[in-house]
């Protein structure tokens, strides 16, 4: 295994990066729920694991369009790290599809 495709500023160890890698490549080749299956497993071993909340949030929005998801992950990165641009970012981008009450 290679050095991470982004810089691991979480201290993620190695089968963390590795399994984060193979669900990015797996949505990338629309395998959508073998990749949803991996970040699942690893939330399942953390449940605050920014980079795997971040990287369900842009699954659910872009490739499910399951918006109330995304936005629920996305709300849940912000509560960890309130100044998470991307999380910030995104979650405006999906809240535009939804509507409330």
């Amino acid at each position: 295994m290679g050095a991470p495709r982004w810089k691991n500023i979480y201290d993620l160890n190695s089968d963390q990066i590795e399994k984060l890698e193979e669900a990015e490549d797996k949505m990338e080749s629309m395998e959508i729920n073998k990749s949803e299956e991996i970040l699942l497993g690893l939330l399942e071993e953390d449940n605050n694991c920014i980079p795997v909340l971040n990287i369900l949030g842009h699954l659910h929005g872009r490739y499910l369009s399951d918006f109330e998801a995304s936005i629920e992950y996305y709300d849940r990165v912000l509560e960890l790290e309130p100044d998470n641009a991307w999380a910030r970012d995104e979650r405006r981008r999906y809240r535009r599809y939804v509507t409330y009450d």
